[in-house]
């Protein structure tokens, strides 16, 4: 069956060098003096877990660009067939924001745009983000973000879903909105909040698929079907280590069709 992973990130040393970092790739087990992880490993790692798209990410934070959109476009040219893009942006030039994501939009490249609110320490209802979302509105390009607590030793309050991704799309009906990293501890929000908004959408990336919540596999097995996606966080998380266990999840073909690929399909036009 055909995966699309939807979160990824091929890394820069910026991007491996951030402080932060240090707590996640201790979860997941990594060394932080490893060599820099290459996109030619990646598309290996893709290859055997049976991988056929993965979207990348573009980092952009208050500090600068971790991970530049113009880096993320040169690693989809190098495998355009296997890849696309997230555009990420600075919060603190708006109309440069919204230029880059028009800009970005019309290569075919990027598909999405993503902001995460704990790396800028603001949560999502942030008047600085509010440019963005009407520019992904105008250019036709679901927006991403991460939802629940950081594995980064970062504040986690940003990341809940409810008051403040509510107001999002309470403010914003035309936007599609995509949380990744599922929103534990907010389970409830996370699942309140796709009852009360047919264009919220959740990822599972981050999370090896046997270690998701229960309330959250109960929410993809019934009317959440239609609105998860596969996704790793690669290379804190390869596909391999996600998918391990997928059987066991007792996912019905269909839904597990949807999950692995057709959601994804769907959502970002792939």
């Amino acid at each position: 069956m055909e995966i699309v992973d939807v979160w990824a990130q091929v890394p820069t040393d910026r991007f491996m060098r951030a402080p932060w970092l240090a707590s996640l790739l201790r979860w997941t087990g990594q060394d932080g003096n490893a060599p820099l992880p290459t996109l030619d490993g990646f598309l290996r790692e893709m290859n055997a877990a049976g991988v056929s798209m993965s979207l990348i990410s573009a980092w952009c934070g208050p500090s600068g660009d971790l991970i530049s959109n113009d880096e993320v476009e040169a690693t989809i040219d190098a495998a355009p067939e296997r890849l696309r893009g997230f555009v990420s942006v600075d919060l603190n030039d708006p109309m440069g924001a919204v230029r880059e994501i028009r800009n970005c939009a019309k290569t075919g490249k990027f598909v999405g745009v993503r902001i995460l609110p704990w790396l800028w320490d603001l949560p999502p209802n942030d008047r600085r983000f509010y440019p963005v979302y009407t520019a992904c509105v105008d250019a036709g390009l679901p927006f991403c973000t991460q939802i629940g607590h950081t594995g980064p030793l970062k504040r986690s309050e940003p990341g809940r879903p409810i008051p403040y991704l509510e107001d999002v799309l309470l403010d914003f009906p035309e936007l599609v909105v995509v949380g990744g990293h599922v929103g534990f501890p907010w389970i409830d929000e996370v699942v309140s909040l796709a009852h009360k908004f047919p264009n919220f959408y959740v990822d599972t990336s981050a999370y090896a698929l046997h270690r998701l919540p229960e309330d959250f596999l109960r929410f993809v097995k019934a009317e959440g079907k239609t609105r998860v996606m596969f996704g790793t966080n690669w290379p804190m998380l390869g596909p391999a280590r996600c998918l391990a266990k997928l059987d066991a999840l007792a996912l019905e073909e269909e839904t597990k069709a949807l999950f692995l690929n057709g959601n994804a399909r769907r959502i970002y036009s792939l």
